[in-house]
């Protein structure tokens, strides 16, 4: 049996100590049964509803028979005459949304989580578009920009005395108008998405650069912004794919229109699937499936070692 360590000076006697239990290896590693039950839902929800629509891709299809047709339907629909265009307008739909989602929620975050006057209810101000129907939203705003008799028209003639914009009826606007009600509408779930993000960093950053005099715009910059990027990868993600597979609030409100100046990839299956082809609606699924993996995949890979770094 070994002796105890002593220390160099006499009369003195320094016992071993066992290991910290913090030290101890804790095997955090699940029973294989605990991911039954996910794997199920991911198995139902997405995987087979996913391998179902590759294969009538490849059909001609109605709701009693499928008779396998091969690639025409993914030759007929890149011989869409506005496929090029739409696509287009997804990609700028998509990034622009995102974009705008990202900057403004991470603004309003910051706002709602100083502490301000009336902070609760002006949290709920701006979270609630989100609860509100797409269709809903789409209506409503179709009434209030109508370039004749909507409200923000008439606010515009009655303070500058000049007609105001077709906001859905110019072509060389309706897209961007659109993208900005979708923005109004998101934006209360990036910015719930950053108030937590902000309230998860430790407050000794904050009390810690107080001390050292930082300025308001400092602690932004190098707490909040690079402390908040797990925050921001979510953001990106979820307003990204959203953006990308739009459909709803578009077509309540511009239909694709004027013209094709705001269609997009979804609205154009859409047409496909109202007019009877729905082996051609679903080949076009399965691409807009492969365009938002293509963008989305290696976007989240990048932001993933980035958070690593972080």
């Amino acid at each position: 049996m070994s002796s105890p360590k002593t220390s160099d000076r006499p009369g003195t006697r320094t016992l071993d100590r066992p290991p910290r239990a913090s030290a101890v290896h804790v095997d955090k590693t699940y029973p294989l049964w605990f991911y039954i039950p996910g794997a199920v839902v991911y198995l139902a929800l997405f995987i087979t509803p996913t391998l179902f629509s590759f294969y009538f891709a490849f059909t001609r299809w109605t709701l009693f028979k499928a008779t396998f047709i091969g690639f025409d339907n993914f030759v007929l629909f890149f011989q869409e005459p506005g496929l090029i265009g739409s696509l287009k307008n997804t990609l700028v739909y998509g990034f622009t949304t995102s974009a705008a989602k990202v900057v403004l929620g991470m603004l309003l975050a910051v706002v709602l989580s100083a502490p301000i006057i009336a902070r609760g209810y002006l949290r709920s101000v701006t979270f609630f578009p989100v609860l509100v129907s797409a269709v809903g939203v789409g209506i409503t705003f179709q009434v209030l920009l109508d370039p004749f008799h909507g409200v923000v028209n008439a606010a515009i003639t009655f303070f500058t005395h000049a007609d105001g914009p077709g906001w859905l009826t110019n072509p060389a606007i309706a897209l961007l108008s659109v993208a900005a009600i979708d923005v109004w509408k998101g934006v209360g779930l990036a910015t719930l998405i950053y108030i937590a993000g902000i309230a998860a960093i430790p407050n000794e950053y904050f009390e810690a650069a107080r001390v050292d005099g930082a300025s308001a715009f400092q602690m932004f910059r190098n707490i909040i912004l690079p402390l908040s990027f797990p925050a921001t990868s979510t953001v990106i993600t979820l307003s990204l794919i959203g953006g990308l597979r739009s459909f709803d609030l578009i077509w309540t409100t511009t239909q694709g229109g004027p013209g094709f100046s705001s269609d997009v990839i979804a609205s154009v299956i859409y047409k496909n699937y109202q007019a009877g082809f729905y082996g051609l609606s679903t080949a076009g699924n399965v691409i807009l499936f492969i365009v938002v993996t293509a963008i989305i995949y290696p976007l989240s890979r990048w932001m993933n070692r980035r958070e690593t770094v972080l």
